[in-house]
């Protein structure tokens, strides 16, 4: 019973076992399935997905596509319009020129029908006049024969006779026309040039100077005057020595005089005798030694005027032999007045009055600065100054307007740009300022003396030559005979004379009818 018991125990054992196997298979295999249907589920969601994807991507390109062919139409649609419309363009500019054409054959078939025209009532005409014309040849003739017979004159007597009248008459007319334009031109000209000048001259005040042809040097007492002179006058001979120039020790109190012609060299001993002066030990050597400071001193003096010249006027790219010939100018005097100051002044009016005349300013001012660099080199150097300045200013590159401008400025070349009249213009209205020069007596009887030469009767020089003033006979000389007299002799100066600046010419004709009561 036990053993039955135990048999039915394994028995029930085994099929709750094989029960649970089954179950637990069936449950692996489900789980399986639904593990393989997730997958499928997955899958199948990553293909919708995927798909989509692809569809909106082929949507995309097939809208790019469209568009791109939208446009290429558009475009071979605009491009062939254009073509079209040139073609029409090109067709309707021949039809336009075919019409002007026709119309310049039909004009030019008129213009030939109307000179024909003409040409046949000119051919009628003609022959209407050449027989007018041999009657009146005839009728001439005679009249002329009948002349002839009357005035006692030949046909050629009577020709010289009208010949000199008409002269006459045209010299007459030609003065009146050649009085009335210079008064014109004389009006345009000086409204013009004053206006010009007004403003260059009003917008500049310059010093006035005065001319020393020597320098005075105060010492502090008369003893010193044996100190310059030294035993036996080695001293002062040996100051001579040293600046070329003259020491004049007279009995003026407390005074030597400096004397030399050239301005540099005096600076130099005027300065040399001051330090000598100031240290008290005067001999040869100490002399020469000073004397040499002295030069070195000067030398970057004139340096130093040339540069600030340079920096004052506002040019620029000069050479530096150049800087050094404007500083020597500021121990130069023209007529008493300062060189170096002329120049600067007359670089600023023609500055001015190149700014007027809408040139170039700068150019204007550089050229005027240096309009006078000749006057900087001795006084061995031959030839004009205005010459010699426009080699130095070429040798030292300077352009040619410039160069042109310098030669120019006292007619000694031809001008050849407006820059020359500017640069005389300035420097003769630096230099005419009242007071800025001072000439001598010399040069005063010496012009005059040259002008009345001239062979003019009653002629006077007046304004220490810069008029003259001629008397004429009024019965005999016209208004307009006295003009063009004016004008000729003013020619004649011009080409004959050498003189600064200009001379005004004046003919008087006076007429005084005087009469007496009883």
């Amino acid at each position: 019973m036990f053993y039955l018991d135990q048999n039915l125990i394994f028995g029930v054992a085994g099929l709750v076992g094989g029960v649970l196997v089954v179950l637990l298979v069936s449950w692996f295999r489900s789980r399986q399935q639904r593990v393989q249907i997730e997958l499928a589920k997955n899958a199948a969601a990553r293909i919708i997905e995927e798909a989509k994807k692809d569809a909106t991507t082929i949507k995309k390109e097939a809208e790019l596509q469209a568009k791109d062919s939208i446009l290429k139409e558009r475009l071979d649609f605009e491009k062939e319009v254009r073509e079209t419309r040139r073609e029409l363009q090109n067709q309707e500019k021949r039809l336009i020129g075919k019409e002007e054409a026709i119309d310049k054959r039909i004009e030019a078939i008129e213009k030939r029908e109307n000179e024909l025209g003409r040409r046949e009532a000119s051919v009628k005409s003609r022959e209407k006049t050449e027989e007018k014309g041999a009657e009146c040849d005839r009728q001439v003739d005679e009249a002329r024969r009948q002349l002839e017979q009357v005035a006692g004159m030949t046909r050629e007597e009577a020709k010289r006779s009208l010949i000199d009248q008409m002269v006459e008459e045209a010299k007459h007319e030609s003065a009146k026309r050649i009085r009335v334009i210079e008064e014109e031109a004389k009006e345009e000209s000086v409204r013009k040039s004053q206006k010009i000048v007004a403003l260059a001259i009003e917008r500049l005040a310059g010093d006035f100077v005065a001319e020393r042809s020597v320098t005075v040097f105060p010492l502090p007492n008369d003893e010193l005057k044996g100190k310059i002179i030294g035993r036996e006058g080695r001293n002062i001979r040996a100051l001579e020595a040293a600046t070329g120039i003259d020491l004049i020790v007279d009995d003026t109190p407390e005074t030597v005089v400096i004397s030399g012609h050239n301005p540099i060299r005096r600076e130099i001993a005027r300065l040399s005798l001051e330090k000598l002066v100031s240290d008290g030990r005067i001999h040869p050597g100490r002399i020469e030694e000073v004397v040499r400071k002295s030069e070195q001193e000067i030398e970057e003096a004139i340096k130093e005027a040339g540069q600030k010249a340079i920096f004052d006027v506002g040019v620029h790219g000069v050479h530096p032999e150049i800087v050094k010939l404007l500083g020597r100018l500021k121990y130069r005097y023209s007529y008493a007045q300062n060189v170096l100051l002329h120049s600067i002044e007359a670089a600023f009016i023609c500055g001015m009055m190149a700014a007027e005349l809408g040139l170039n300013e700068k150019q204007a001012r550089r050229a005027a600065l240096l309009h006078d660099i000749g006057k900087a080199v001795d006084h061995e150097v031959e030839g004009s100054h205005a010459i010699i300045g426009a080699e130095l200013a070429r040798k030292y590159g300077e352009s040619p307007k410039i160069v042109n401008a310098i030669a120019a400025h006292h007619e000694d070349v031809r001008a050849e740009t407006i820059l020359a009249p500017l640069v005389d213009a300035a420097d003769a209205l630096s230099g005419a300022r009242p007071g800025a020069r001072r000439e001598m007596m010399e040069t005063y009887v010496r012009r005059l003396e040259e002008l009345e030469r001239k062979g003019v009767e009653k002629s006077y020089a007046v304004q220490a030559g810069r008029e003259i003033r001629i008397m004429v006979q009024h019965d005999i000389v016209s208004d307009d005979e006295a003009a063009r007299m004016a004008r000729e002799i003013a020619r004649k100066i011009e080409n004959e004379m050498t003189y600064p600046g200009q001379i005004k010419v004046t003919v008087i004709r006076e007429l005084r009818a005087v009469d007496y009561a009883k």
